[in-house]
This record gives structure tokens, sequence and C-alpha cells, in this order.
């Protein structure tokens, strides 16, 4: 492929897995009580956006993943994906698609499969490809995200942070417009989460994929996103939307910027203040 292609198929890419979330409300009526977990929720990502969410513990964060998803029905408003409704009017409900991929937070690899057979489960399943060109496509892949040498292992036989690699891979299999990861690094050490932030952001700079991503962590938002987007504690909707401004590519160095001190100074007073409110709602993990 010469430049010229590069950079149509780079264009084309980017044309492709822009969010539109327009005034969206979910209840749940647990009970006959009417519970808000979304209120008017409305936020627009730009097709090959990084757009972090952050915001308290069950305040309708992974709800909103859900319904982008087609996991949860919406109760009013709606969502479109590059202009086409997913859910709205009519459509309470999407229909869940290999466009929009979830990376789950406790992981999902089949244990009885090799890495190399959990990466081409998806497009051989999906008659997409056939065995042969299903685990060229996945050697390829994993090649180009570090993983070369770990074909044959069981997921239980690497790290955590290689697991974590895999399922990426896994998940951009399906070419899918949109990533959705609701805490993939939560679990891990300090240490492998860093060196697991730098990974998918090599993994994205190939792929420019549009991803959803929800996270506690600031610092961990700040360092990945183009936007990040706080959440009111629950019922959801955006407090603050602020633009990262520090250019990619992105490596650990920005850590110590000035500018990357002066956005979590920014944004850590709105993050503390929702906290306060859910520990005094006794709001619980989830």
């Amino acid at each position: 492929m010469n430049a010229m292609q590069e950079a149509s198929a780079l264009k084309q890419r980017l044309t492709k897995g822009a969010i539109r979330i327009d005034d969206v409300v979910k209840t749940y009526d647990p009970d006959g009580a009417a519970v808000m977990a979304v209120d008017h929720c409305s936020l627009d990502i730009a097709a090959g956006e990084i757009c972090m969410i952050v915001g308290p513990s069950g305040c309708g964060k992974t709800t909103l993943l859900n319904a982008i998803a087609g996991f949860h029905s919406i109760t009013s408003g709606a969502i479109y994906l590059d202009g086409e409704m997913l859910c709205g009017p009519g459509k309470p409900m999407a229909e869940p698609s290999s466009e929009r991929i979830v990376v789950f937070q406790n992981g999902a690899l089949f244990p009885w499969k090799t890495n190399l057979e959990n990466v081409a489960f998806g497009p051989m399943m999906q008659g997409k490809l056939s065995k042969k060109q299903a685990h060229e496509k996945a050697r390829a892949m994993m090649a180009d995200a570090g993983l070369s040498g770990t074909e044959h292992n069981f997921p239980g036989e690497v790290s955590s942070g290689l697991r974590r690699r895999v399922e990426i891979v896994r998940a951009l299999m399906n070419d899918p417009k949109v990533l959705l990861f609701d805490e993939p690094y939560r679990a891990l050490d300090s240490l492998t989460k860093s060196v697991m932030h730098e990974a998918l952001l090599e993994i994205y700079y190939k792929n420019n994929v549009t991803i959803f991503f929800i996270t506690h962590d600031l610092e961990e938002a700040i360092f990945l996103g183009h936007k990040l987007v706080i959440m009111t504690t629950r019922p959801c909707r955006p407090k603050k939307i602020l633009t990262v401004d520090i250019p990619h590519p992105r490596d650990y160095g920005v850590l110590t910027s000035r500018r990357f001190r002066e956005l979590m100074e920014e944004t850590s007073e709105a993050v503390h203040e929702e906290a306060r409110k859910a520990f005094a709602a006794g709001e619980k993990e989830g």
C-alpha cells in the first residue's frame, strides 16, 4: 500500500465511529420504585476519538455504556452511530453488533483456548474468515501488539497485562467502529497499568478506532483521552467536558509536564465534589 492509499484508508477509518448521545434518560423500576440512572445526558464523540468517562461508582456510567452496546434499553432520548439511530423513539434498545465491542472489566477470554484461538474466534464464528485466514490475521495483529511468542500459550499462562492485550486484539479482529471499555485496568497494579496504557495507545495509533472508556482514575483519563467527561453522581449526566490538549502520540513523559499538572488541578475538584456527594448518598460500588 503506497502513501496515498494509506492516507485514504486512514481518512475513511476516521469518518466512522462518531457517537451522538442525545438527551438520553434511563429509569429502572425495581419493585415499583422508579430509579433514574441517566438524566437527560447529551454527548458528542468524534470518530477516532478516545473519550474518557469519569464519575463516582454507581452513578450510571456503565448503564450508558450498556445502552451503546445494546445490552440495556433507554427510557427516552436517542443514541446514534455515524448518524444512524441505534436506539431511540420506537426502538428503546440497540441491537448488539460487531461494530461496537465491549472489553469487560473481568475479562472474557476462553481459558481452554490458546491466545491465538481466542483472537481468531470471532471472525471464524461469524463466518467472515476461514480458519486459515483468521489465524493469519490474528498472528499479524498479535505481532503488531507485541504478543509474538504468546500465540500458543493459554490465557492462564501469561500475565494479567498480556491477557488484557489479547482481549483488545481479539476485539479489534472484528474491525469495530467503537471499542467500549469498562474499567479494563482496574485490577492491575500501578506498574502493569502504566505499561498497558502505553500498549493501548500503540494499538490505537495503528487502528484509529473510537474508544469510550470508563475509569475512576483521573490520571489514566487525562493520559489516554482526547476528551474527558466528568459525570455527576446518580443520576448520570455530564458535569464537565474537557478537551485534553496534550498532543498525541503520548508517552509517560507527559505526566511530568506542566500542562498535565494543570489539567489534573482543573478536574480534581469536580471529581472530588461528585465523589463526596456519592459518599453522602451512600452509593455502592457498581
